[in-house]
């Protein structure tokens, strides 16, 4: 079977670190061609103590009575009780949108009040009182996030806020992995879009990224979708941050407590799910594809899935030839009944859905026709299997 790598803009999932498509080929028979964003501070978080709710008009007139009460002693004590309490009365701010740059950090948890302390340490805006204020006036402290921002030196309160709400004052690298990517590729497109170096995220500790205790590796569980990476991001991070996501992924489709419904392992449904990934086709195949892959399971039959034996040769191509089947590997599903050791690459969350919820059939080949369409066709005869075969060739050009 022949299939077409995933559109990356199908992935939705925006994943920013600290908590922040590719495919393959197979023949199952079937075959699928695949695919393929920078420094942390330590700002403490401040304390938070809410007060008690204000109990309608009563709450705003003993208000009315405290700042009436002050302001006879303002007037009583005179100009230095003024000079005390001006700062909490109306606190410093600037004019204007400010000039320079300077990055500031915002710790996750931060208040308005200790958003606005980092700024005003770093010079950002004059006081920490005139962001709360302005802050609580536009009742938007539930829209500020933390990460790292670029901001400028002497802001107005007012300005200094709207950029922190705008997405191009945050420091964030954006990197998209599409469904069906192999480790290699997932790593290889972390180090160049995010900066991260090669040689550290393959050399992580696989104990400190969170994988499942079922898991052999991390095959098939990076999870495919788009990562927000900050200043300081570290490979355990981003990697962590993949693995955190494929376990969520995995409690929504009920992983673990399905796959003895459907006599596999939990690994074995990551397994299952990475073919139905690397084989591709659309959304609406992958039930089909799965009921493949079990019918020829049950009837003791080598799967035959191109994308195996490519995967086992480190390479990615539509024209699989005879010489590709006889490949000495574990994973060549020519020569080997069942399924392979492992996952061949990471899934997203449709194929998993479809390796634990298979199609009703009797369908024992597919083959993916027209890759350019993603039209990919299911029969339970052989003589069809090989017309489709050759529907495939003709339009590869190599019948």
């Amino acid at each position: 079977m022949t299939g077409t790598p995933e559109d990356e803009d199908d992935v939705g999932d925006v994943i920013p670190f600290r908590q922040s498509e590719g495919q393959g080929q197979g023949e199952g028979q079937g075959d699928q061609p695949g695919p393929q964003p920078a420094a942390k501070e330590t700002v403490p978080d401040a304390e938070v103590i809410p007060l008690p709710a204000a109990p309608g008009k009563r709450a705003v007139r003993k208000v009315g009575l405290l700042s009436a009460g002050l302001l006879a002693g303002v007037l009583a004590l005179g100009g230095g009780a003024i000079a005390v309490l001006k700062p909490y009365l109306s606190p410093d701010d600037f004019d204007g949108p400010g000039s320079g740059a300077v990055t500031v950090r915002i710790a996750p948890g931060s208040s308005a009040e200790a958003i606005g302390a980092v700024l005003a340490d770093a010079g950002v805006v004059a006081s920490s009182g005139s962001f709360v204020n302005v802050t609580e006036d536009r009742a938007v402290s539930d829209r500020l996030r933390p990460g790292h921002y670029r901001l400028r030196k002497g802001m107005a309160a007012g300005a200094a806020l709207d950029l922190m709400l705008s997405p191009a004052a945050r420091i964030v690298r954006r990197v998209t992995l599409p469904e069906g990517m192999r480790v290699a590729e997932v790593l290889a497109r972390l180090s160049k879009q995010a900066g991260l170096s090669l040689q550290a995220l393959k050399s992580v500790d696989k104990a400190l990224v969170g994988l499942p205790e079922y898991a052999g590796g991390l095959e098939g569980f990076l999870f495919p979708a788009t990562y927000e990476i900050e200043p300081g991001d570290t490979a355990v991070d981003v990697l962590a941050a993949m693995a955190e996501r494929f376990a969520a992924a995995a409690r929504h489709v009920g992983l673990e407590d399905l796959a003895p419904q459907v006599k596999l392992t939990p690994l074995q449904v990551v397994t299952l799910a990475s073919l139905i990934q690397a084989e591709g086709g659309t959304d609406a195949d992958y039930p089909k594809i799965s009921r493949v892959i079990y019918n020829r399971l049950a009837r003791n039959m080598p799967l035959e899935i191109d994308s195996t034996v490519l995967y086992a040769q480190n390479r990615r191509t539509l024209k699989v030839t005879e010489r590709d089947t006889k490949v000495n590997s574990p994973y060549n599903t020519y020569r080997h009944k069942g399924l392979p050791p492992g996952p061949i690459a990471n899934p997203g969350e449709k194929a998993l859905m479809a390796a634990l919820n298979p199609a009703e059939g009797d369908w024992r080949w597919f083959v993916t026709t027209d890759p350019a369409h993603r039209i990919t066709k299911f029969t339970s005869k052989e003589s069809e299997f090989v017309r489709y075969r050759e529907e495939l060739n003709k339009n590869l050009g190599t019948s």
